[in-house]
């Protein structure tokens, strides 16, 4: 299951800093741009792949929020080992939420 939510957050995430690198460096040229007043000293295609994967973990952090956030409280916390398997001082060890037999 989370092999399956990775995929959905990081292939949108790649696709779309795709779409924001062609579309940054569409309006800007890489070497007018400027670092704290200086020159940026590195190479069109060092900008092209440092703003790639700059976009890419913009957009892979957005999604993984939205991820996160579409779960519902019953996914978020429950635990998927019996109650005898849990570690010792694990909240959920207790038998206080089971229901009654």
């Amino acid at each position: 299951m989370l092999a399956q939510r990775m995929m959905w957050i990081v292939w949108p995430a790649f696709l779309v800093a795709g779409v924001l690198e062609v579309v940054v460096f569409a309006m800007f040229d890489p070497q007018d741009m400027q670092w704290f007043g200086q020159p940026v000293e590195m190479s069109r295609q060092g900008i092209y792949t440092l703003s790639f994967f700059a976009f890419w973990i913009i957009t892979a952090g957005s999604s993984a929020l939205t991820t996160l956030l579409s779960m519902s409280p019953f996914e978020t916390n429950r635990c998927p080992m019996v109650p005898t398997e849990r570690p010792d001082g694990c909240p959920k060890q207790e038998s206080c939420c089971e229901q009654p037999v």
